[in-house]
């Protein structure tokens, strides 16, 4: 019997790792075919996955690590510090998705219940997906990428929120009526008291200590983590919070130590493995015939979700003074559902708040909209381009929060040459430069970067190159020569088309990796073309000879 289980779970991990490599090659989160894998072994497809109750096991624990992690990176300084515009935009987004949701949903023929919380499903994001792809685009520090970044983090203290809520209305049968509204409110505000004492007591006098101790051994470390994560999902669950809000306070209580990042690094391996089962145990309950059944209703919330979210984000932030194409990037990144609203439905069928059917139609929209909307972020640049003539009524006449970080040029001393993005390379060739007294501009998208480097007296601006709006901002007729060192040949190409929109008739030189195609940058105008690794090898390399040929002192 052993040896059987054994032989499933290889099965199971070389198909799943397989199914990953295809879509990854389509690049799509490789969570997708996990569901698929779960779908094709469970009773819906080959039955071949028998041993389903070690399968939902890893699965719960699964949960409680991923939940455990977001946790201990709620940084509460970055909390206090996301601003107005991450606040505004993701409580918008989320009542905005919520009511709109809640009617479509009902109007679809469902119950009350369901309705509730396939809407509410709706509303959370992906920030591991979002994260993963905006790092892959280099658009983390970007401004929409800060602002993205900071509404989901407001998302994901919202579905902690939201499942302590629902945890504390309990089974719909039990020993009578569901309890009112008055006694549900009571009863959590004194649990979360509680819980709050019990965690302000644990990381003042216990939890430094305690780590401290186990931080001598990193093994030990990792498997205190992993106890304490577990742990504390278990008592949240006895104590009627929801075993995933028990995971997450206990990610909390661990998040204000200086070993946070250490154990970060190290479960993040284990929660992706561990993930995997909840997927796959996803797949396993899912039944084809449900699937049918919920297929229109899940394409309907997908649009929903598809168009919905982005234009409610750009909404907001065109209000608040943003321009359109940053409204735009960041609206990208609400256009799918998340890993954490299979969660919350899930733990609904726990409670027996609802049936197997909202968890079917709850995953197609997830599988819909994940799929579509990671395309539409990796392609964001030509789709905007596409539909940025529409986009006029999300943008005031004058967006002041994006300019007054911008600034516009109001006869300013005069610049010969621009450099168009400050990481080591840019930011080095800027240095150099102003020390000769060349007159030159620099300008990034990371305002911290920009910021850290004005203090050092350097001339530098915020803003996105690849805007063409921005670009308009710049002094380009007194500019000779622009260089960019933007690292993606789509960041280039923009560039380079709103320059040529912008009226610039000087000269431009790249400094590009070296997957990037020199012969397609020369046809499309480029001047100049810097292989910073390959010029450094070459410089490296004469060096070395001249050392080995006794032509130079080796110092």
């Amino acid at each position: 019997m052993h040896s059987a289980a054994f032989s499933e779970f290889a099965l199971i991990l070389l198909v799943a790792a397989l199914a990953g490599l295809v879509f990854v090659r389509l690049r799509q989160p490789v969570l997708i075919a996990y569901i698929v894998v779960g779908i094709a072994l469970g009773p819906a497809g080959f039955g071949l996955a028998t041993a389903q109750d070690q399968i939902a096991l890893l699965a719960q624990v699964g949960v409680a690590v991923l939940l455990f992690i977001v946790g201990l990176k709620l940084d509460l300084t970055h909390v206090r510090h996301i601003g107005p515009v991450a606040l505004a935009t993701g409580l918008g987004q989320l009542a905005f998705t919520i009511l709109l949701g809640f009617g479509i949903i009902l109007a679809l023929g469902k119950d009350l219940m369901t309705a509730l919380y396939v809407a509410v499903a709706l509303t959370f994001s992906s920030t591991i997906i979002i994260v993963k792809l905006l790092s892959d685009k280099r658009e983390l520090d970007s401004l929409h990428g800060r602002i993205a970044i900071g509404f989901l983090i407001v998302q994901d203290l919202a579905v902690v929120l939201a499942m302590m809520v629902m945890s504390a209305l309990g089974g719909p049968g039990g020993e009578g009526a569901a309890p009112d509204a008055a006694s549900v409110v009571l009863s959590l505000a004194g649990r979360v008291l509680a819980a709050a004492v019990a965690v302000f007591v644990l990381m003042r006098y216990l939890l430094p200590w305690l780590v401290a101790q186990m931080a001598r051994s990193q093994e030990l470390l990792l498997i205190f983590a992993l106890s304490w994560a577990v742990a504390l999902a278990a008592l949240g669950a006895w104590a009627g919070f929801s075993m995933e809000a028990g995971a997450f306070i206990a990610g909390f209580t661990l998040a204000s130590t200086k070993f946070r990042e250490s154990i970060n690094a190290r479960l993040s391996g284990i929660r992706d493995f561990l993930l995997l089962f909840f997927f796959i145990h996803l797949g396993l309950e899912l039944e084809l015939s449900t699937l049918g059944e919920e297929l229109v209703p899940a394409l309907l919330l997908s649009l929903f979700v598809l168009i919905g979210n982005p234009l409610i984000v750009m909404a907001i932030m065109g209000y608040m003074g943003y321009r359109k194409r940053t409204g735009f990037m960041a609206g990208l990144t609400v256009a799918q559902i998340s890993e954490f609203s299979i969660v919350f439905v899930a733990m609904g069928i726990s409670l027996g708040h609802v049936d197997r059917a909202a968890l079917g139609l709850t995953t197609l929209v997830g599988l819909v909209t994940i799929t579509l909307s990671t395309y539409m972020i990796l392609y964001s640049g030509p789709l905007y381009e596409r539909v940025s003539r529409f986009l006029g009524v999300f943008e005031r006449r004058m967006p002041f929060r994006e300019l007054a970080e911008t600034g516009k040029d109001e006869g300013g001393p005069p610049v010969e040459v621009l450099v168009c993005g400050l990481g080591r390379y840019g930011r080095r060739v800027l240095e150099r430069l102003h020390l000769e007294g060349v007159p030159v501009l620099g300008v990034d998208f990371d305002p911290e970067n920009v910021e850290r480097l004005a203090r050092r007296g350097l001339p530098v601006r915020f803003g996105d190159v690849e805007s063409p709006e921005f670009l308009e901002t710049l002094p380009l007729s007194q500019v000779r020569w622009v260089l960019s060192t933007l690292p993606l040949l789509e960041g280039q190409c923009a560039l380079l088309e709103g320059l040529k929109g912008a009226g610039y008739g000087g000269r431009v030189a790249v400094a590009v990796r070296e997957q990037l195609p020199v012969r397609e940058l020369k046809a499309l105008g480029v001047d100049r073309v810097f292989q910073p690794f390959l010029d450094a090898a070459d410089h490296a390399g004469e060096q070395l000879l001249a050392l080995l040929r006794g032509r130079a002192p080796a110092t």
